[in-house]
């Protein structure tokens, strides 16, 4: 089989190599990859600059969909044949992996492999963070900064459909369009000097939940944008630089902030973990959610896809298709 493989912490040694198809032990079984999607975090781990370094040599990609082709002794389910999913840190990019049999959920019927792979973490973390976190009603006002993002658009998507009221901020006039489509009631501009001053226009007492995946230079005036007992949910870092806040704005606001860190909600709480995932699935199958745009790319072009999960301007989520034609 092929698998896209680096000895170095440096992207530039990363390659296609051939290996021997893996074997699934005991409690495993073995997928045979039809989508794995891509983010941030895989070009961070490829360099390790990522807070957990992967062994090397290592193949990126952690977040899988396909077909099981084998299993080992004692795995009762997932069958041969069936459609899963599974959040693995590393593996994806190549034609099998095998993983524990625990691990995986089944795809629902109606839901494209692609759809799945792509929806897999950025659809439960802005449901945690929203809900788990963040403690949304819909009574609430959200704020999502960088709304051109995965996350982002899962997120406006969510609190809509729990009836809250949704404002987007993003850079560009596409991001702030598509946003607005996904249900936000207004969409700023925030590379703009005075962008408070158009979310004040808006949400003039404050709102009551922000959701950050940019930090930088965002952190501290959107947490000035807290109304009272506000919640400020800290996705990630996406803007670069890690901020940091006067505490006493804590104070004045009455207000709390929270690190939404998916894998801890996922150790601690795996059966509600499952359940939400399960829920997710059901409500973009049905209709309810729309699915995450994607851009595909073949695994021969796996580089490619790296470099494009570091292009902010993308409009869609990275997905390599192991059995896609090269571009």
């Amino acid at each position: 089989m092929q698998s896209f493989s680096g000895t170095e912490f440096d992207l530039g040694s990363y390659a296609l190599v051939d290996e021997p198809l893996p074997e699934p032990d005991h409690g495993e079984l073995r997928v045979r990859i039809e989508a794995t999607a891509l983010g941030f975090v895989d070009g961070l781990m490829m360099q390790g600059h990522y807070q957990i370094k992967p062994r090397l040599p290592y193949v990126p990609g952690g977040e899988i969909a396909g077909v099981v082709d084998a299993v080992g002794s004692g795995v009762t389910g997932p069958l041969v044949g069936e459609r899963v999913v599974t959040w693995q840190l590393g593996g994806g990019l190549a034609e099998y992996t095998v993983v524990d049999a625990a691990d995986v959920d089944i795809v629902p019927g109606g839901l494209p492999m692609p759809i799945a792979a792509a929806m897999l973490v950025d659809y439960q973390t802005a449901h945690s963070a929203l809900f788990d976190q963040g403690r949304l009603t819909a009574a609430d006002t959200l704020l999502v900064l960088g709304a051109g993002g995965a996350v982002s658009s899962a997120a406006i998507q969510l609190a809509v459909h729990a009836g809250a009221r949704v404002i987007a901020a993003a850079s560009s006039e596409f991001k702030r369009k598509v946003a607005c489509e996904l249900g936000a009631v207004a969409a700023i501009d925030y590379s703009l000097p005075d962008w408070r001053e158009a979310l004040k226009r808006v949400a003039p007492e404050g709102v009551d939940v922000v959701l950050d995946p940019v930090g930088a230079n965002m952190l501290e005036p959107a947490f000035r944008s807290l109304a009272k007992g506000g919640r400020y949910l800290v996705i990630g870092f996406a803007g670069g630089a890690i901020p940091s806040l006067p505490v006493n704005l804590a104070l004045l606001k009455n207000a709390t902030l929270h690190g939404v860190d998916i894998r801890y909600f996922l150790a601690s709480r795996p059966e509600q973990a499952r359940r939400v995932r399960t829920a997710l699935f059901s409500m973009v199958a049905r209709g309810y959610l729309r699915p995450p745009a994607t851009i595909t790319f073949a695994l021969a072009d796996a580089g490619d896809a790296v470099r494009a999960t570091f292009d902010r301007g993308r409009r869609g989520k990275i997905v390599v298709l192991p059995n896609a034609a090269r571009r």
